[in-house]
């Protein structure tokens, strides 16, 4: 439920920006101010790294099949006009976006381009400020203070979404019989939960809450959909491009040597590798016409998260031409890891067994700078709070279909997916 304007044309507007070096100071989340609006809270923060943004510069909304390439066009030409003095020249220092996109061409939900009046960056214990502004003078830039504690939403109650659990093991079993016909190898069916409080959800509450739980997530926070995923769609850093994909998962007991089990099985199970396989593929055969010396391990590696734990690949390559990071997650869109394989008969299947529109879920999300560098993630393990009322949040997980897939099992998945949005509007202990 994306708060941006509507999409149409945007003007050209020229940016004055300044990055000047800061004092470490607290944990860049403290900083997002008590008073900015929902819609106006931004963050892209791992491990205590990153970037968070509030206030809103410029904005460029974008939807339909060109929304990658519109946006990706319109910030060439805000980075051509704009007037930066960075003293930092870090990737994220400067003029920077965040973005977020909805997963369908014909999602009635716009993403698009944020341009933000005020970010805090940290990277490798370095750390900055940096103001954006269309006025010809910029003022002084000053660390804030700290931003005083966000208040736990009260009253949250859950209720069945557009995709009840009923339903969707009924949608899990008639994709299995699709594949079992052999219609396609893999699909990516989700389903929805909406939560309500008896307030304005502050999504500062959420992020504090992931980032304290989900350390190996990137924390996000884009025009109202907030989340902490742990999927890398791809990054651009001064020419090395990278990927993290994630396929196969198995829920985590809490028993620690009953999960090394676990995750052994995990590691050799025919139906997770095979999901995965399909999602490594889609990853590499996507990059490869933009990238050279490219880097695939041949097995993957089981990470560890607090809930589940998920077969993951960190895919590596050289950028072999101009392109920016949006582009490159443009490229990878949708990858086999929330699409299917072969992809244009998994998102035609998606939109026939999901009966909802998705919006920004499964979609890229993530920041990018006036290089094109930047940082793509997919949007999961996320919520969109409604734009006409903030107490209400709809969440989103999915499960990778194959043909060894259990209905049963699938809704089990969903379910430990839905966990850390649900624990960290609740307050539930991890």
């Amino acid at each position: 439920m994306s708060s941006l304007p509507a999409p149409g044309a945007a003007p050209a507007t020229s940016l004055v920006v300044r990055s000047v070096p800061l004092p470490a100071g607290e944990a860049l989340l403290g900083y997002l101010p008590a008073d900015a609006p929902y819609d106006e809270v931004l963050s892209w923060v791992r491990r205590g790294d990153g970037l968070v943004g509030w206030g809103r510069a410029l904005a460029f909304p974008a939807t339909g099949p060109r929304r990658f390439a519109d946006a990706d066009a319109w910030w060439r030409d805000v980075a051509h006009r704009a007037v930066v003095r960075d003293d930092v020249r870090l990737p994220g220092s400067g003029l920077v976006c965040f973005g977020s996109f909805p997963f369908a061409d014909d999602s009635a939900e716009p993403g698009g381009l944020v341009v933000p009046a005020s970010i805090l960056g940290r990277r490798d214990g370095r750390t900055w400020m940096t103001s954006i502004t269309a006025e010809p003078q910029l003022r002084p830039v000053r660390l804030p203070r700290p931003a005083p504690d966000p208040v736990a939403p009260s009253g949250v109650v859950f209720a069945d979404g557009a995709v009840p659990p009923a339903a969707y093991a009924s949608a899990v079993g008639e994709a299995v019989r699709r594949i079992a016909a052999g219609e396609l190898d893999k699909v990516v069916l989700a389903r929805d939960l909406i939560a309500g409080a008896d307030g304005p959800i502050d999504p500062r509450w959420l992020l504090r809450r992931l980032a304290e739980r989900y350390e190996n997530t990137w924390v996000f926070a884009v025009a109202g959909l907030v989340g902490a995923t742990p999927e890398l769609l791809v990054r651009r850093d001064q020419g090395l491009v990278t990927s993290r994909v994630l396929a196969g998962t198995i829920r985590r007991t809490g028993d620690d040597a009953k999960d090394l089990a676990l995750a052994a099985s995990l590691a050799r199970s025919s139906k997770d590798l095979e999901e995965h396989e399909y999602a490594v593929r889609s990853v590499a055969e996507a990059l490869a016409p933009h990238c050279s010396s490219m880097n695939v391990p041949e097995a993957p590696f089981v990470l560890h998260l607090p809930n589940v734990m998920h077969l993951a690949t960190d895919v590596a390559a050289v950028a072999a031409d101009g392109i920016s990071s949006l582009a490159l997650a443009a490229s990878l869109h949708p990858s086999a890891a929330v699409g299917g394989t072969p992809t244009p008969v998994a998102v035609r299947l998606i939109a026939e067994l999901e009966h909802m529109d998705r919006g920004r879920y499964a979609g890229p999300v993530g920041w990018m700078d006036a290089s094109g560098d930047g940082a793509w993630g997919i949007a999961l393990r996320c919520g969109a709070l409604a734009a006409e009322d903030p107490s209400q949040i709809r969440l989103y997980a999915g499960c990778g279909i194959v043909s060894g897939s259990d209905p049963e099992s699938e809704v089990a998945e969903s379910v430990a997916k839905l966990v850390p949005m649900r624990d960290a509007l609740t307050g539930a202990a991890p």
